[in-house]
């Protein structure tokens, strides 16, 4: 409070030359406290307001860094958007290793513990559930009936029968097939799968052997697989081995787990203005606390993190480490202007009317979801996180897309901050944090946790709330999705298809 206004802007760093409106402010109204600017136009939500007069070519500046150059001289109380401000990204870029970082401090949240499935190769699971993945799109409505007529029949047993479904497996070539096939078998190597069922056809490109090739031989006991073509009865078959697989799987015990057993995975979509002000450093904080006890993190969305990838760069713990990161966004920008596109194609245009407006404003924001836990790895998409601390993992930013990749790549715990919102719902259990209050209150039915209540309360109180909402999670409690069956996958295409 300022005397008896509420204030209704905030400036995120001291260098910052616009501030954004955390809540709608009409022409006139009473200034902001940090600058005493009034806006000359109506404001809404996640908007962004010039706080001192920009001249036109020079920077706007948010998060203490440049978020792209004014196209106009732009006034004091002026809005600044798409009008008025235009992204300075291109494909090129310079990037300094400055060495190892020291050890940052990583958030102060009391430990936590949660009860989850311990596997033989000492993973922990979230879920204890049978998979049903389906080699190629021809079998995937086979899969889907059958995970019903079995969830039917197993019904309270264990956590779950699922099916993911998809349209690939075949008629695909190079990166295409390489892709449909890392990211099945990493998912039927996932922990929270007590019981995996690979279903193929006979004649697609994704064969079966080739794809079991690919699994480690320690991690293929709890896995089955069934040709459609080669039985009669190709439903029957199929039961008969997801039978097989629960009575496996289904006296397996909880066991109280450390919070260092726990690999979460973290995403933004149908982001706002708010989004890198209150969801996305609440979840940096889960980020953490997961790091801090020995845990690991999960980041991808490589596109969104343009404009704000040497903040990364600068976490790295060693030069391999820091040359892998280079590498990674290089290779993703070539794919853009390989595809004849702008690297800065993005914000989506949700992203825009909820008030971001460069890629460089929505990268910096959606970084802090990473925290300040030093980047230890670099895997490629398919792969797996192996190590405590952050690992970047190469994903487009498409929302399925990147969160199927967060799941294959361990994740048994995936934190999704938004600001507009969404139902999607992914293999592993995937929280929604809404950036503001009104989203989380008119979507009920989607969203999980409020993270707007940080701008009247502050983070302590949220940290410590979603950190006990995650164990709860990761201990059973099912999120909106789940509990909406929302439960999808998505493949990265990225090339020919016959």
């Amino acid at each position: 409070m300022t005397g008896d206004r509420i204030i209704r802007a905030m400036r995120v760093h001291d260098a910052d030359n616009v501030a954004t409106a955390i809540a709608d402010i009409a022409a006139g109204e009473a200034p902001f406290a940090e600058s005493g600017v009034r806006a000359s136009v109506d404001l809404g939500r996640g908007h962004k307001i010039a706080l001192a007069p920009i001249a036109r070519g020079a920077a706007v500046v948010k998060y203490g860094f440049p978020i792209g150059t004014a196209t106009a001289d732009i006034a004091a109380g002026e809005h600044v958007h798409s009008h008025n401000l235009a992204t300075a990204l291109g494909g090129d870029g310079d990037y300094l290793y400055a060495g190892a970082p020291a050890e940052a401090p990583l958030a102060d949240v009391p430990a936590r513990r949660f009860s989850g499935y311990v596997r033989a190769d000492g993973r922990v699971g979230t879920r204890n559930e049978v998979w049903i993945l389906p080699t190629v799109g021809c079998v995937g409505n086979l899969a889907a009936r059958v995970a019903r007529i079995a969830g039917e029949r197993h019904a309270g047993r264990i956590d779950g029968i699922h099916a993911f479904k998809h349209p690939f497996g075949c008629s695909q070539l190079g990166d295409d097939l390489g892709h449909t096939r890392a990211l099945l078998t990493a998912l039927a190597q996932h922990p929270n799968a007590g019981g995996v069922l690979i279903v193929g056809l006979g004649c697609e490109s994704n064969q079966l052997g080739a794809l079991l090739d690919l699994i480690p031989a320690e991690r293929r006991a709890h896995i089955r697989t069934l040709s459609a073509q080669a039985v009669e009865d190709d439903e029957a078959a199929c039961l008969e081995h997801i039978d097989a697989l629960v009575a496996g799987c289904s006296d397996m015990p909880r066991s109280e787990i450390p919070l260092s057993k726990l690999v979460l995975g973290v995403k933004c979509g149908g982001s706002d203005g708010l989004s890198g002000l209150t969801a996305n450093p609440l979840v940096g904080r889960m980020a953490d606390a997961v790091a801090a006890a020995g845990g690991k993190v999960v980041l991808t969305e490589i596109p969104e993190i343009f404009g704000a990838e040497q903040i990364l760069m600068d976490r790295a713990v060693s030069q391999s480490v820091f040359d892998e990161t280079v590498t990674l966004v290089r290779d993703f920008k070539e794919y853009f202007i390989r595809n004849g596109e702008p690297v800065s194609e993005n914000p989506s245009p949700g992203n825009i009317a909820g008030g971001i407006t460069t890629l460089e404003e929505k990268s910096l924001g959606a970084v802090q979801k990473g925290g300040k836990v030093p980047v230890v790895d670099v895997q490629r998409y398919g792969g797996e996180a192996t190590l405590p601390g952050l690992t970047l993992l190469e994903a487009p930013g498409n929302d399925a897309v990147s969160s199927t990749a967060l799941t294959a790549a361990g994740a048994t715990i995936i934190l999704f901050t938004t600001g507009r919102g969404t139902p999607l719902g992914f293999p592993a259990p995937t929280l929604k944090i809404a950036s503001n209050s009104a989203l989380a209150e008119r979507k009920a039915g989607w969203i999980d946790f409020d993270a707007g209540t940080v701008l009247d309360a502050g983070f302590d109180g949220a940290a410590g709330a979603l950190l006990d909402l995650i164990a709860a999670t990761a201990s059973g409690a099912p999120t909106k999705a789940e509990a909406n069956e929302e439960r999808d996958i998505a493949i990265w295409k990225s090339g020919v298809t016959l």
